[in-house]
């Protein structure tokens, strides 16, 4: 059986040597035949893929390109405009940060910009994030923060760990279209904070958005410090080597031209039409087999490095947002997706790879190696043995613990890990949903799901004023969820009426009273002060 496996190994090994990569796919279960018959087929996705970074328009109904692909590689835009937008936009990405850094642009009482705080949400914030936890020095000059929710709570949290340094705190925010409602509501209470502390947030703010929009005329009229632009053809969910992940990353001190050229340098792996010589091709393969090309198993992913511990999160959103479609790109009904989940080696030994040996087997695995364990020399914690040795071992063990039990795997290894090591990772994984998607024939670059829940959302807030306004003309008077949806003529509405109103009684801000009952939605409300 070892002898078969290592057969199998040598068989269909991806390695690379500059940049350095090798892909396993020998722990999945595909026949023999399955490449050479799956070839025409990711043959015809890589040559859409190539339409694609050629400028041909990837969204109909938005008449928009696709080319975050060219953001690493300007001289491969459809235009001579775009490559020269793209050029001066990381050259000003580089200027500005410096003199973040240098002390040259200061804080609103003239000291240094010492912290970070990004305000976005999902791909506006998911690769900064991913940027600073991975790469930023602990002994850099500024230190990052996030708001990337509409909580509350969680923007307290971050206010306090900042406290008094907020006049030292560069604010960014991003936004493409300039009207995101989460990243409103972060910029507002952020606002406010900075008002209560008695600073000028244009002073301390940079946007990033697209050109006109309503953040980017804002930012222009109120003089915040800088803007920069987000094109109409960078998605979110690919935006992190755009000045979404570049501008908060090189303000940190990561080495961007490293990041993008290791983005690049894959970029050009991924093109390749021979399949056993191209990465993403056959990670897309891989993906269509584990799933049976219709997401029947889900994508565990687990990188054994402490420094790729929001990778998981990371790509959970790029493949199902991009992925998971209940359309096809001719209008049939598919269902498509690949559900993502993830934590760091070897913390899953001690939470869920006892299912994923024992338990249903609904999933295929790609662990993450990364060869070096530190720059220095490591301490022994046992004779000839070091804590990186154990890391090793425990991911070999848990892949050999999977494929005893049948269990499906890939593994991906680096030989370091560093700016540019994170900018291969990136690249691969997102050339290899492009592929995936055409193998399945989805449109991986539009994203109608997430702009449904907006329009729920609006809904909701719509539903809550009218609430609120029906109160409010009733004086002290109390009245029953199904009173008050009846008489705002929302009889429907009754369910998402008391979750409104139980979640105004709860806050202060509304001023809702509250005649409690069993059961709860018994209950009647007023607004309070009212008589």
């Amino acid at each position: 059986m070892e002898a078969d496996l290592w057969l199998r190994y040598k068989k269909y090994l991806f390695e690379n040597v500059d940049p350095f990569m090798r892909l396993d796919i020998s722990r999945m279960n595909f026949p023999a035949g399955y490449l050479e018959e799956m070839t025409p087929r990711i043959r015809q996705a890589l040559r859409e893929m190539d339409s694609l970074e050629a400028g041909a328009i990837a969204n109909a109904d938005e008449k928009r390109m696709v080319g975050h692909y060219w953001l690493r590689a300007p001289e491969r835009a459809p235009t001579p405009e775009i490559t020269q937008d793209i050029t001066n936009v990381v050259a000003a990405v580089k200027s500005f940060a410096a003199k973040i850094r240098q002390g040259l642009v200061k804080g609103p009482q003239g000291g240094r910009f010492t912290k970070l705080l990004v305000i976005g949400i999902g791909g506006s914030a998911l690769g900064a994030q991913l940027l600073a936890h991975s790469l930023a020095s602990p002994e850099g000059t500024i230190k990052s923060y996030h708001f990337d929710n509409t909580d509350p709570d969680g923007m307290d949290m971050v206010l306090q760990e900042i406290g008094a340094g907020l006049a030292h705190t560069l604010a960014i925010v991003i936004s493409k279209s300039g009207g995101t409602i989460e990243t409103r509501n972060g910029m507002i209470e952020a606002m406010a904070a900075y008002s209560s502390q008695g600073l000028s947030f244009a002073d301390c703010a940079v946007a990033i958005t697209e050109r006109e929009s309503l953040l980017d005329r804002m930012a222009q009229s109120q003089g915040w410090l800088m803007r920069f632009p987000l094109w109409d053809w960078v998605g979110g969910r690919t935006s992190i080597t755009s000045p979404v992940g570049l501008l908060p990353a090189a303000l940190l001190g990561i080495d961007i031209d490293a990041f993008l050229q290791g983005a690049a340098k894959t970029d050009e792996l991924t093109r390749r039409e021979e399949v056993l010589n191209n990465p993403a091709a056959l990670m897309a393969l891989m993906w269509y087999h584990g799933t049976g090309g219709c997401g029947k198993k889900d994508m565990i992913i687990i990188p054994y490095k402490d420094r790729l511990a929001l990778f998981p999160r990371y790509l959970q959103q790029l493949v199902m947002e991009s992925l998971g479609k209940r359309q096809g790109r001719n209008g049939d009904i598919v269902n498509q997706g690949i559900s993502v989940f993830g934590n760091k080696g070897s913390t899953d030994q001690h939470s869920y790879v006892q299912q994923l040996r024992d338990g249903v087997d609904n999933f295929f695995v790609t662990f993450i190696e990364v060869l070096q364990d530190r720059a220095l020399p490591s301490i022994e914690v046992e004779p000839a043995v070091t804590a990186g040795d154990y890391l090793h071992g425990f991911l070999h063990g848990t892949r050999e613990a999977l494929t005893e039990r049948g269990r499906e795997s890939l593994t991906l290894t680096l030989r370091q890990f560093n700016a540019g090591a994170l900018g291969m990772l990136v690249a691969l994984y997102e050339r290899a949903v492009g592929l995936y998607a055409g193998l399945i024939n989805v449109n991986a670059y539009h994203q109608p799901g997430v702009e449904a829940g907006k329009k729920a959302a609006a809904d909701v807030i719509r539903l809550q004023n009218k609430v609120l306004t029906f109160l409010g003309a009733h004086g002290d008077e109390h009245f029953s969820v199904e009173e008050i949806a009846a008489a705002i003529g929302e009889p429907e509405a009754a369910e998402t009426i008391f979750h409104l109103l139980e979640h105004a009684a709860a806050n202060v801000d509304h001023r809702i009273m509250k005649l409690s009952a069993q059961p709860s939605f018994l209950a009647k409300y007023s607004l309070a002060g009212m008589g």
